[in-house]
């Protein structure tokens, strides 16, 4: 879908801001360098999906309130390491 050119053209301006937000989020945050503006690449995405009427899920609140938490090479995390994220977030639920 990223480079699906067609996909885009079927989007209202609403719509393709969303889709641009998280596209912008994928590559500058869930990536293997994190964008020194992160933060506010988030929560554009997270308003944009506001103004479309989206509720937010659990995972994309988690995502928004504990961004601090994740590494600054969360793309290049091992599997090994991928593991312990996620004994982490259970300890952080308990």
């Amino acid at each position: 879908m990223m480079k699906d050119e067609n996909f885009e053209t079927k989007m209202d301006t609403n719509e393709r801001k969303v889709w641009e937000s998280f596209k912008l989020v994928i590559t500058s945050f869930l990536g293997n360098k994190k964008d020194p503006n992160y933060k506010s690449i988030v929560e554009e995405m997270i308003k944009n999906f506001k103004i479309l009427g989206c509720s937010m899920s659990l995972k994309v609140h988690f995502l928004d309130s504990h961004l601090d938490y994740f590494p600054e090479n969360l793309g290049a995390v091992s599997e090994e390491q991928g593991e312990r994220f996620h004994q982490d977030i259970k300890e952080m639920e308990r």
